[in-house]
C-alpha cells in the first residue's frame, strides 16, 4: 500500500502471524525430537508438517515485512522464481501430508491390530519421501510453465509473487497452459480433500462404536478441527487461484491470500500439538529440565530439584 498507516498495519499483522506460526511449529519439532516416547508415525508426520509450515511462511513473510519497513517495492527475477518454487513446494507438501496423516489416523482407529505392521518405520519414511518428491515435481512444473511466458509488465498487485498475479501481466496466450496446470493441481487437491472426508467418515463410524465417552471426545476434538482447517485451505486457495484478478490492489485479495497461505500453518500446531497431552507433557519435562540445568549452573538449585 502507498498509505503509511496501512503499511504499518500489514507489517504488524504479518509479523504477529509469522511469530505465532514459527513459535508453535518450532515447539512441536522440539518436543518430537527430544522425547523418545513421541518417536511414533503420528508424531513423525507431525514433525514434517511443522517443518513445512515454517518453510511456507518463511518464504513469503520476511521479504514482505522487510519491503514494507524499508519502503522497497521490488523483488529480483531470480527471487520471484525462488519464491514461486518454494511456496508451491511447501503448500503441496502440506496438502499431501495432511492426507497421509488422515490415513494414519484411519489405520490407527479402524485397524489398530495391524497398525504397527502397516505404518512401520520404512513405510512412514517412504510416504514422506514420496510427499517431498511429488511436491517438488509439482512446484517445478508450475514454476517452469509460469516463467516460460513473456510478461508485458513488471508490476504485480500482491505482497509476494503469486502465480495468478503473474499470469495477469502475461502478454501471450501461453498463460493458458499454466491455467491448465493449475486446474490439474486443483483437481488433485480436491481429490485429497475427498479422500480425507471419506477417511474421516470411516473414522467417525468407528469412533461412535467406542463405549468410552472420553475416547469419542478425544477423536472428534482432533478430526473435526483437521477437517475445518483443511476445508478453509481448499476453499480459499481454490478461490484465490481460480477467480478473475482485478486490475488494482484489493484488500479482500490480501485477506484471501493470508487465509490460505498463512492461517492453516498457524492453526496446525494449535490443533495437533498445543492441544495434545503427550506434546504438553514432553514440553513441560523439557523446559523443567532446562530450568534445573540453568539454576545448577548459576549455583541456585536446591536439593529438592
Amino acid at each position: 500500500s502507498k498509505i503509511w498507516e496501512l503499511q504499518i498495519m500489514h507489517v504488524a499483522l504479518l509479523l504477529m502471524l509469522y511469530l505465532m506460526t514459527v513459535t508453535g511449529n518450532l515447539l512441536s519439532i522440539i518436543a518430537v525430537v527430544c522425547d523418545h516416547h513421541l518417536h511414533t508415525p503420528m508424531y513423525f508426520f507431525l514433525m514434517n508438517l511443522a517443518m513445512q509450515d515454517i518453510g511456507s511462511v518463511s518464504v513469503v513473510i520476511p521479504k514482505a515485512v522487510f519491503n514494507s519497513l524499508m519502503k522497497i517495492r521490488t523483488i529480483s527475477h531470480s527471487g520471484c522464481v525462488a519464491q514461486v518454487l518454494l511456496f508451491f513446494f511447501f503448500l503441496s507438501c502440506d496438502v499431501a501430508l495432511l492426507t497421509v496423516m488422515a490415513y494414519d489416523r484411519y489405520v490407527a482407529i479402524c485397524n489398530p491390530l495391524r497398525y504397527e505392521m502397516i505404518m512401520n518405520r520404512k513405510a512412514c519414511i517412504k510416504m514422506v519421501g514420496n510427499v517431498w518428491t511429488a511436491s517438488l515435481l509439482n512446484a517445478s512444473l508450475h514454476t517452469i510453465v509460469t516463467f516460460s511466458i513473456p510478461f508485458c509488465s513488471n508490476i504485480i498487485n500482491q505482497f509476494f509473487c503469486e502465480i495468478p498475479y503473474l499470469l495477469k501481466i502475461a502478454c501471450s496466450d501461453l498463460y493458458v497452459s499454466e491455467i491448465g496446470v493449475i486446474i490439474f493441481s486443483a483437481t488433485l487437491v480436491i481429490g485429497c480433500f475427498a479422500f480425507v472426508i471419506v477417511t474421516y467418515v470411516h473414522v467417525f463410524s468407528a469412533v461412535l462404536r467406542i463405549s468410552s465417552v472420553q475416547g469419542r471426545k478425544k477423536a472428534f476434538s482432533t478430526c473435526l478441527p483437521h477437517l475445518s482447517v483443511f476445508s478453509l485451505f481448499v476453499l480459499t486457495s481454490s478461490f484465490a487461484y481460480l477467480k478473475s484478478i482485478s486490475d488494482s490492489p484489493s484488500f479482500l485479495d490480501f485477506i484471501i491470500t493470508i487465509t490460505y497461505s498463512i492461517i492453516p500453518s498457524m492453526l496446525n500446531p494449535l490443533i495437533y500439538s498445543m492441544r495434545n497431552k503427550d506434546i504438553k507433557v514432553a514440553l513441560s519435562k523439557l523446559f523443567k529440565s532446562e530450568v534445573i540445568i540453568l539454576l545448577r549452573r548459576m549455583g541456585c538449585a536446591s536439593p529438592y530439584f
